[in-house]
């Protein structure tokens, strides 16, 4: 999928079906319960007027940017979401999908927003950390740092050889004709323990394991909760 000669058709199918795997694997409600809700409900109870202003990073498709700004609007929590990605092909999918409100899709890299002197209160990334190099991994902390987010939680796979068997397997129903064996397969063999992650970021961020197979880097505001 990061070719940009791969097979474009495969590659939108495998984007948009990304919305199941996401859905199966993700983890995003119980982020948004426990991360991103008790947040947005402070911000709220601070009685500023201005919509909180949430940064997907990586955004593909754009179901996990439609996914949190549908939470929080049935929450009553007023946000304007903004998904960004550099590649036009799985962009036109978020683009194409009739409006949401609050919801933004720009062709983008985080570096351009710093560089434009854009300001977001949270930072969120899905399944983006293992496409990325060490030092690709150090800029995203230092953009997210500079585009001034109060709370930024970067979600990805945590490899292992258990999730490797059952990813093989459990995938094939939805993988014909797209991406998502070959290319999850080696998204897990590329992706960080919590471990080696945690000796990646800076001591203030958070590294842990919010569910099986799954790997949660966090910095910023952490609500109680309320699942």
């Amino acid at each position: 999928m990061d070719d940009p000669q791969c097979d474009e058709q495969a590659l939108l199918r495998t984007v948009r079906r990304f919305t199941v795997v996401n859905r199966a694997v993700a983890g995003w409600g119980a982020i948004y319960r426990s991360r991103l809700r008790p947040y947005l409900r402070t911000r709220a109870d601070a009685q500023r007027d201005e919509p909180v202003r949430i940064l997907d990073v990586g955004c593909g498709g754009g179901d996990v940017t439609r996914d949190l700004a549908r939470r929080a609007r049935s929450d009553g929590l007023a946000v304007e979401i903004c998904g960004i990605d550099p590649d036009p092909r799985g962009l036109s999918i978020a683009t194409s999908q009739p409006p949401e409100p609050g919801v933004t899709f720009r062709g983008a890299y985080a570096a351009d927003l710093v560089d434009a002197g854009e300001q977001f209160d949270v930072v969120v990334s899905n399944h983006v950390l293992h496409h990325l190099s060490r030092d690709q991994l150090h800029e995203l902390l230092t953009h997210t740092d500079a585009l001034g987010a109060e709370l930024a939680v970067h979600n990805d796979i945590a490899r292992s050889k258990t999730a490797w068997g059952l990813y093989a397997v459990g995938i094939l129903p939805v993988a014909p004709g797209t991406f998502l064996l070959t290319d999850g397969l080696r998204s897990i063999r590329r992706s960080y323990t919590v471990a080696e992650l945690q000796r990646e970021v800076p001591r203030v961020w958070t590294v842990t394991a919010p569910a099986p197979f799954r790997v949660l880097a966090t910095r910023g505001p952490e609500g109680p909760g309320d699942r």
